[in-house]
């Protein structure tokens, strides 16, 4: 097996797969696009549960992290990584299928709602949410592949950690252009509030076509197998995966990162029009800033060779816990723009940490891995509550404890016990 890895030439499969990243980045940010003026008019009679219905989106996201990366790991092990990115490629058609038919559903039916308290709920907005958890299981089965795969192909001159921060840019770089795609050509121009649901359907199917072309042109494309990454049909592992405690934290430090990261990229804008004034001007801005420093710090970690994961996740989690807490005691949003230089890092030093010397339990260690991305729903629904409760300002001691994890994962939960590999 060993042999068969340094033979085989992995330049063609990795920019294949770094492609694929700016896919996944690209169609995430563009349907988040096509999400807006679908919650405008499908809770425009919500009263005051808009805001509860509204997190449902996000959440029904999120939740096919933990509850899909399990079926993942065995498509993987059944179908191999090929067979598999074509099958959720498959099945993302099959979720903006979904959005369609939500689209279609609404202005069909337009008197086709649900009493739920003061608010009515159209029909349309529940087939809705569950296109969103469709898409979500997409782009997650689609991680438990990129991710470890990209840390394993052998690529000359390059580290683990330097590919997946790679693959990271490319994904960044879709999700920079989306929003300018989606309004400048799909809608020319016109402003997201503005657009109809009606004028969502037409933008849906052609997705669907390009992710279909896509798919068509994958299936054609050598993708070789990293054997010693995964099981094969029927093959029974000897333990558990959770058993290896730097796999088990890093599972733990991913959803303190994700949480962390939506956290400052979800409620910094609200956190700058709280505190008014020229803050509140610029809030439009700061979270355009923070994930293109997202962009940034994956693009200059990309040409990294020789600094190690650890060091890497140390540095950033020390410094983005810095600039939190310089926002926390001048009481300034800009500051928290910065972190995401800090933060771009992160998801390729974790998850490279997390699946070291796992051998065949790599793709199932992918798959549990995606657990953790709950974080990001749920750590953000917290940091709201409490800023209901008390305010903003001090809500962001809760992102602090978040980074301090991280540090711990990265000095120390990262350790291999020899005992377990």
């Amino acid at each position: 097996m060993n042999n068969q890895k340094t033979e085989v030439n992995y330049v063609g499969p990795f920019i294949t797969l770094v492609f694929l990243f700016f896919i996944v980045g690209f169609l995430t940010t563009a349907n988040g696009q096509f999400q807006g003026p679908l919650k405008a008019a499908f809770l425009s009679n919500a009263g005051d549960l808009k805001n509860t219905f509204a997190t449902l989106i996000s959440f029904s996201w999120f939740l096919a992290y933990p509850l899909t990366g399990g079926i993942g790991s065995s498509w993987v092990s059944k179908f191999g990584y090929k067979g598999t990115l074509l099958r959720a490629l498959l099945v993302m058609i099959f979720g903006l299928g979904i959005f369609f038919l939500s689209s279609w559903y609404y202005e069909q039916f337009p008197g086709s709602n649900v009493q739920i308290s003061s608010a009515s709920i159209p029909v349309g907005y529940f087939i809705f949410l569950l296109g969103s958890f469709i898409v979500g299981t997409s782009a997650t089965i689609m991680q438990v592949v990129l991710n470890p795969y990209l840390t394993a192909c052998n690529v000359k001159g390059t580290q683990p950690v330097q590919r997946l921060n790679i693959g990271g840019s490319s994904n960044s770089i879709g999700t920079t252009i989306a929003p300018y795609f989606v309004t400048g050509i799909v809608f020319g121009g016109l402003s997201m509030e503005k657009v109809k649901v009606s004028q969502l359907m037409i933008p849906f199917i052609a997705l669907m076509v390009v992710i279909a072309v896509v798919t068509l042109i994958l299936s054609r494309i050598s993708l070789p197998e990293i054997e010693e990454t995964k099981t094969v049909k029927g093959e029974k592992l000897g333990k558990s995966v959770w058993s290896f405690s730097h796999l088990t934290l890093g599972v733990i430090a991913i959803f303190f990162y994700v949480g962390a990261e939506v956290a400052i990229g979800a409620n910094l804008n609200l956190f700058a029009i709280s505190l008014g004034g020229s803050f509140a001007i610029g809030a439009a801005i700061m979270a355009t800033l923070y994930w293109s420093g997202m962009l940034v710090g994956r693009l200059i970690s990309s040409s990294l060779k020789s600094v190690t994961p650890q060091t890497q996740l140390a540095f950033t989690s020390v410094f983005a816990t810095i600039f939190i807490v310089l926002a926390i005691a001048f009481n300034n949003p800009w500051l928290l723009v910065v972190v995401g230089l800090f933060h771009s890092v992160m998801w390729g030093s974790i998850f490279t940490l997390s699946v070291s010397k796992l051998g065949k339990y790599t793709s199932k260690a992918s798959g549990v891995f995606m657990i953790g991305v709950l974080g990001g729903a749920l750590i953000p629904l917290l940091q709201g509550g409490l800023a209901d409760a008390y305010g903003w300002r001090w809500t962001w001691l809760l992102v602090i404890i978040c980074e301090i994890f991280i540090l711990y994962y990265a000095l120390y939960g990262s350790k291999i016990k020899q005992s377990e590999v």
